[in-house]
C-alpha cells in the first residue's frame, strides 16, 4: 500500500473490526476503521467518493467449507438467495461513491454463482456505466478459484471500472 494512501476499512461486525485493528497494528500500517452497513454509505462516509474500493461481499462462505465443513449443514437455499440480494444492495450503493475511471474489485469467498458471476453480470446490466475489466469474458465475468491444491480456499474476484 502506498504510504500516502487514505484507507477506510469498514465492516458492520465489531469482532471482525477488533481484527482489522489487529492486523493494522502488527503490520504497521494506518486507516481508518468504521463499523457501518455497506448498504448505507453516507452513515460512514458521507458525500466522500473514492478513488479504489474494495467490496469483499458478504457470503455463503463455500469456498471455505475445508476449513469450516459446518457451513455445509448450516446454510440453506434461502440464505444463499437472501445473501445474494444484499451483495446487491451494496453494489449499488457503493458505486456512486466511486469516481470515474475508479476502480471496484468485488471479492467473495464463495463458489456459487449467484453470488459471483451472476450478481456481476446483473450488476453490469443494470449499471449502465460499469464495465468488467481484466477478468473473465461478459459471459463469464471475473475471475472464480476453487478450492483445492495447496490447500487453497475458493473465492471470486471482479475488477469493474467507472466509464
Amino acid at each position: 500500500m502506498a504510504p500516502e494512501a487514505d484507507v477506510l476499512a469498514v465492516d458492520i461486525d465489531e469482532q471482525r473490526l477488533s481484527r482489522v485493528y489487529d492486523n493494522l497494528k502488527r503490520l504497521g500500517m494506518k486507516a481508518t476503521v468504521k463499523q457501518g452497513d455497506g448498504r448505507y454509505p453516507s452513515q460512514w462516509c458521507g458525500e466522500q467518493q473514492f478513488d479504489r474500493i474494495l467490496l469483499d461481499a458478504p457470503c455463503s462462505a463455500t469456498g471455505v467449507i475445508r476449513r469450516h465443513p459446518d457451513i455445509k449443514w448450516l446454510r440453506r437455499d434461502r440464505d444463499i438467495a437472501e445473501l445474494a440480494q444484499l451483495q446487491a444492495e451494496i453494489l449499488d450503493a457503493v458505486w456512486p461513491r466511486l469516481k470515474p475511471g475508479g476502480t471496484l474489485v468485488y471479492a467473495t469467498c464463495s463458489v456459487l454463482p449467484e453470488e459471483n458471476r451472476d450478481q456481476i453480470k446483473a450488476f453490469l446490466q443494470r449499471t449502465p456505466d460499469a464495465a468488467l475489466s481484466e477478468t473473465g469474458t461478459p459471459d463469464q465475468p471475473g475471475q472464480q478459484n476453487l478450492p483445492g491444491g495447496e490447500e487453497g480456499d475458493g473465492f471470486f474476484y471482479a475488477k469493474l471500472i467507472k466509464k
